[in-house]
């Protein structure tokens, strides 16, 4: 395949030519309004070559997405049309340093995070809020970004120092010689109150908006918001989009970026693919400019040995007193440390901390009766705001040494992950000495307060299937969203926590831990978990898996069908655990005599057959005869099927109804351009998205 060249157009567009692989596999995204009744794609091999394809995904867009034109920098009211162009997709770009997968996305878009391109990150710091983000009636939807992208951001870090004057800067490779259209998204989500933040925006030097006020634009904080521009014709190598602090005076000067895309414009010729001739200059300029900066870089390389050997001896004094300087900046606050010296956070968690003070306020002073559970850790209150947003906060008991690990675990890992289906984390407070949490509220509470011991309302098996699939949805993200496997290591019903729609979302990360290495089965470590729910292999073995958060699942499964606790020393010997019972009962075939009574008459039986099956499955003995939690979803999903789902499931992560899937298109296409050091972490499988109508599912 590595041998193949070939080139590939449609509609009078030529998108690739004479492409060869010889770099490894390419995604590429194009967008292409269609006037014809149909979609005709050409591939056309090279002489003595052949044309090939992996995977082919068409999308029909939502109008609102392509603009008819935007405002062209460096003119004067100069509005140039974008809908007779081609687009190909060069960067889409989420801030704040995360990575937004497709599912999270209403459009199944991959938004890679930022950090590659940035330019002096020692500058800036990353905040990450989706709760505060705010769609109004008539503006923004999350068709153009979702929660993810507007609900983090890269901002300028001025705390430290509060004259700072320098941009934020992001750089990206381009072909030389075409037109770029640039959408920034920005929602701001970082200030305290309206008109607090001004700031410029720049493209390639260029100003694109100065004195930038999003609360004159959007009337509220947090309300999305963005806007198109186009670059002139150049011949750079490289496209810079920075913020910056505005002229207007500010005691913290500050500049925010939630989210880039940079797509590149077909130019006159009706061709997305860099002109030969412009090729060959841009490598002879390259060749050029790289003679001349290692020359430099030798003399300044010589010249800096000759002043270290000069200053070597004054160097070690300088040691001490630096040494001494950083250990109290560390102690007025931007790094926090616990008495015995043990450093909790960087300076990269600092946007997350919340003063003492404020959470006192948003719990009335940690008032009794907005207490809304209890654990191993600590009590949670349910509290407020100041923006009037609900939080749950979790209060650590004492300062033990296995208190402190699990604060410190919980908030490390949240901070790395945001997904529909894992509870939000909000902030922190280690003021003081004290440890607290602060999380999204969840309305409905634990999914063990619904199960038993409680006159909460009944739910169906539809809604107890779909709880089910969110809680995997969530398990399954931790196991495969990053190069390394997180293991929960404390799946349990009091550990999902449910949303005011029902939808599930996994809590709770304390005992969370870094999966084996690539070469490695498991990760061998002290057994921690809950009673019940503990995988038997890890329990004898001390051997950790992902099974082993599949084996837990399970128990979970059982507790949803059962609506009984894992362990009751009330029942007669053969019924105290669960596991036990529940599964000579499924040996039997005759898991529908110990259903809940509640569900009586409700599940069909082909969906109780299904369900149990996966049960029994994820409690295998042995965990490489477990299967993974996406084939729990998966299995999960068919029995609501079985069921005979006829709607749309809250937690489905499918594409939203306002995208259609298309045989024939009418109005314009999508189709991935990332190289595959963008997507480092990630299986072909999940760059391309799973085009499946419900029906067909």
């Amino acid at each position: 395949m590595s041998s193949a060249k070939f080139s590939v157009s449609a509609q009078n567009i030529t998108f690739l030519k004479e492409l060869h692989l010889d770099s490894g596999p390419q995604v590429k995204e194009y967008s292409l309004n269609i006037t014809h009744s149909s979609l005709v794609l050409t591939f056309t091999p090279s002489s003595n070559s052949f044309a090939f394809i992996n995977a082919l995904e068409v999308f029909s867009l939502p109008d609102e997405l392509i603009p008819e034109g935007a405002q062209a920098i460096g003119t004067q009211n100069s509005y140039q049309s974008v809908s007779n162009k081609a687009l190909e997709t060069v960067a889409r770009v989420n801030m704040g340093n995360k990575l937004v997968y497709p599912q999270e996305d209403a459009l199944w878009r991959l938004w890679v995070s930022d950090d590659t391109y940035l330019i002096h990150n020692n500058l800036v710091k990353f905040l990450s809020n989706p709760k505060a983000v705010n769609f109004t009636k008539g503006g923004v939807t999350d068709i153009i970004a979702p929660y993810s992208v507007y609900g983090s951001v890269t901002q300028l870090n001025s705390e430290s120092d509060p004259n700072v004057k320098a941009n934020v800067t992001w750089r990206f490779d381009v072909d030389p010689g075409f037109e770029y259209l640039v959408r920034f998204h920005f929602c701001d989500i970082v200030s305290p109150s309206l008109h607090y933040l001004f700031f410029n925006v720049y493209v390639n030097s260029m100003l694109v908006a100065r004195n930038l006020d999003l609360s004159n634009l959007t009337s509220e904080l947090g309300v999305p918001y963005y806007m198109d521009v186009i670059t002139r014709l150049s011949d750079s190598l490289k496209l810079s989009v920075s913020v910056g602090p505005s002229d207007i005076a500010n005691p913290y000067p500050n500049a925010i970026l939630n989210g880039l895309e940079i797509m590149k414009m077909s130019n006159s010729k009706g061709s997305l693919v860099l002109d030969s001739d412009l090729k060959k200059s841009s490598k002879m300029k390259v060749a050029v400019i790289v003679g001349l900066a290692v020359g430099m870089f030798t003399a300044v390389v010589l010249a800096i040995i000759l002043f270290l050997l000069c200053r070597r001896r004054r160097r070690r004094y300088a040691h001490v007193n630096h040494s001494k300087a950083e250990e109290n900046f560390a102690n007025n606050g931007m790094e926090s440390k616990y008495p015995n010296g043990a450093a909790i956070f960087s300076i990269s968690k600092a946007g997350y901390r919340f003063p003492f003070v404020a959470i006192q306020d948003a719990t009335d002073n940690f008032n009794e009766s907005l207490v809304i559970g209890v654990g191993g850790f600590g009590r949670v209150y349910k509290g407020k705001l100041r923006d009037e947003t609900k939080v749950a906060v979790k209060r650590g008991a004492s300062h033990s040494q296995q208190g402190f690990a699990e604060f410190q675990t919980e908030i490390e890992m949240l901070s790395q992950f945001r997904h529909r289906h894992l509870v939000a984390l909000i902030g922190y407070c280690d003021e003081q000495n004290e440890m607290i949490i602060i999380y999204e509220y969840m309305e409905n509470g634990t999914l063990k307060s619904h199960l038993y011991g409680s006159d909460l309302p009944t739910l169906s098996w539809q809604q107890w299937l779909e709880i089910c699939i969110g809680s995997a949805r969530g398990l399954h993200y931790l196991h495969t969203g990053s190069a390394k496997a997180i293991i929960h290591r404390d799946v349990k019903s009091a550990n999902i926590l449910l949303d005011e729609n029902f939808m599930a979302k996994v809590a709770d990360f304390g005992l969370s831990k870094t999966g084996p290495e690539i070469d490695k089965t498991h990760v061998t470590t002290a057994v921690k978990g809950s009673f019940g729910y503990l995988d038997p292999e890890y329990l004898i073995r001390q051997q950790l898996t992902e099974k082993s958060d599949v084996y837990s699942f399970g128990v979970v499964m059982l507790e949803v069908l059962c609506g009984r606790p894992v362990i009751d020393p009330s029942l007669p010997r053969e019924k105290v655990n669960l596991v036990d019972w529940a599964m000579e009962s499924q040996k039997r075939r005759q898991l529908e005599e110990i259903v809940d009574p509640r569900l009586a008459g409700q599940i069909k039986p082909d969906s109780l057959r299904k369900f149990g099956d996966i049960a029994e499955k994820c409690l295998a003995e042995c965990g490489v005869d477990r299967p993974s939690m996406g084939d729990v979803l998966w299995n999960l999903e068919f029995a609501l099927q079985l069921q005979g789902n006829e709607q749309r499931s809250n937690c489905d992560g499918e594409l939203s109804s306002q995208v259609n899937h298309v045989n024939q298109v009418e109005s314009s296409v999508s189709i991935g351009q990332f190289s595959m050091g963008d997507v480092s972490g990630i299986s072909m499988s999940k760059v391309f998205a799973q085009m499946v109508r419900e029906d067909m599912r």
